[in-house]
């Protein structure tokens, strides 16, 4: 079956890219002490996280939805994830430059990476992708309570096994984005996007070749979401630093 690009999907995850922008810009301010804001306490700043990352796991899940339906081989599915779990090495090694003592080891690439692996084994489980993702986002939900009455389950937050997101503690690191609850939101979108297919294909758009102005950059924008994640705050960063050079 020919690959086709779904035009909606991809403006979806425009406005997560831009979303995120915005987000990490205040962030990057705060970190070079321009404003001051708690990014790991605040209300308003965790919900915008928790909204950005949602978004992109979701239109993820939709992504793979994509993929299934248009007979997407197993070995151009490596081909993608092997670009996904190099680029989240890479964030790690960058993080340990800039954040020593708070690295990222298992943020949302990381997370993608595994998900992904996930997402497309389970891609035939049908409707079973909504109760499967209900139970993947209420789990973690328990965790604290289990750890509590069986304190031999403290080893779900030692750095080996607090990836699973089954933890009573949140670890110390930049972006942490762990197996759970985060596969429900990529089971939901999967789910979503095989519904979408069956019933209302028109809803996921159809790539247009005649889009011109806004629509093309954020289309364009989409499509090159993991270059664009990977750059974005090496560049935001530096336009900061040189701002308060030339000050």
């Amino acid at each position: 079956m020919a690959v086709q690009r779904l035009d909606r999907i991809d403006l979806l995850r425009a406005a997560a890219m831009l979303w995120m922008t915005a987000f990490h810009f205040c962030f990057d301010l705060n970190f070079f002490g321009l404003i001051r804001e708690d990014f790991y306490r605040d209300p308003f700043w965790t919900g915008q996280r928790t909204a950005i990352v949602s978004l992109f796991l979701f239109t993820a899940g939709l992504s793979q939805a994509v993929a299934v339906h248009q007979g997407q081989t197993w070995a151009r599915f490596w081909k993608r994830w092997l670009q996904v779990a190099g680029a989240a090495l890479l964030v790690t090694a960058g993080s340990l430059l800039v954040f020593p003592k708070s690295f990222i080891y298992f943020g949302v690439l990381h997370g993608i990476a595994v998900m992904l692996v996930v997402a497309r084994a389970s891609a035939g489980w049908g409707a079973w992708l909504w109760p499967l993702g209900a139970l993947a986002i209420a789990l973690p939900f328990a965790a604290p309570q289990a750890i509590a009455a069986w304190p031999a389950l403290e080893v779900l937050n030692t750095p080996a096994l607090n990836w699973l997101g089954l933890i009573s503690r949140k670890p110390i690191t930049e972006d942490y984005v762990p197996l759970l609850p985060w596969l429900g939101v990529v089971w939901w979108g999967v789910a979503a996007g095989q519904w979408a297919l069956r019933r209302k294909p028109s809803w996921l758009g159809l790539a247009d070749p005649a889009a011109t102005g806004a629509r093309r950059a954020l289309v364009t924008l989409g499509r090159w979401s993991l270059s664009y994640y990977l750059l974005h705050q090496p560049v935001l960063m530096g336009l900061i630093w040189l701002g308060m050079q030339l000050r």
